[in-house]
């Protein structure tokens, strides 16, 4: 496996101050697309920031059906792809880490742990969300992205680990995708009644912007016209976003709705953006 040198967040531009501030670190493009568009665009929208790391091109995915592009060019295509859904949701801050699609557990525990303590570090975000400990859908990529985050979380908050990226950052509060998948939930019974739904966003009013990013992944058409376009009640579907807290404050009234409730806000410090020199988005392949 090749390797994947840290981008210093020290040796970029700084990017403004946010109260909401949001990190979601997933396997493949479109999984923030259909896990957490909404809850990008609701951050957003209150003048949060939000980051994204995806850690897989998703070279080994579908090409469509007809073909988008050549099975050789699908990595690239869904990075384009992906660039195209995060200016939709308005997720100015990209990186994809480049590791092997369906090899992720097998990436180098100590390279991915400083790849992503830095980024926390750098984003210093309230909030991080990534997958259950089983993958939503038991994906090795999907697992494995869910320890590494769950790894990396806990060294960002600790001085000991790399002192050289800078201040540690405990973020308060990891967020975990649910335990069944949330469309299936949605069909069956009401939200509040699943355990497991321990924060449950309306999104109704981004339905048309997660659509629209949704619709950028062209090569994962099928599944994605599967999942909800080919559905009779896609707008309920597109409309809540569901997660479960692996470690916060306590929730008091579950499910809460707002995913940012309870936290304080972040320090009126500015941070540097360790991807991007003008506050655009851009993707850093490491």
């Amino acid at each position: 496996m090749r390797s994947h040198p840290v981008v210093s967040s020290h040796e970029y531009a700084m990017i403004p101050h946010a109260e909401r501030r949001l990190l979601l670190v997933f396997a493949h493009p479109d999984d923030e697309s259909v896990f957490a568009a909404g809850l990008a665009c609701e951050t957003v929208s209150r003048g949060g920031r939000v980051a994204l790391c995806t850690a897989t091109p998703g070279d080994r995915g579908k090409v469509g059906d007809p073909p988008v592009c050549s099975r050789e060019r699908l990595g690239a295509v869904r990075q384009a792809e992906l660039m195209a859904a995060c200016a939709e949701l308005g997720i100015a801050t990209v990186r994809v880490l480049g590791y092997p699609d369906r090899g992720l557990a097998c990436a180098p525990a100590g390279t991915i742990r400083r790849q992503l303590v830095e980024l926390i570090r750098a984003v210093r975000p309230q909030v991080v969300v990534t997958f259950d400990p089983n993958g939503s859908n038991l994906h090795p990529d999907h697992v494995a992205i869910s320890r590494f985050t769950s790894d990396a979380a806990a060294a960002a908050g600790d001085s000991r680990w790399f002192p050289e990226l800078g201040a540690a950052h405990a973020a308060p509060r990891l967020l975990w995708t649910l335990p069944v998948r949330p469309w299936e939930l949605l069909r069956r019974t009401e939200p509040a009644l699943e355990p497991g739904v321990d924060i449950a966003v309306d999104v109704s009013a981004f339905v048309a912007r997660k659509e629209a990013a949704l619709k950028a992944h062209r090569t994962q058409h099928q599944s994605l016209d599967r999942i909800f376009f080919s559905k009779p009640d896609v707008t309920r579907l597109l409309g809540v976003e569901m997660f479960r807290q692996a470690f916060g404050p306590p929730i008091v009234a579950r499910p809460a709705a707002d995913v940012f409730a309870g936290l304080a806000p972040t320090s009126g410090r500015r941070f540097q953006d360790p991807f991007s020199r003008t506050g655009s988005a851009a993707v850093r392949r490491s």
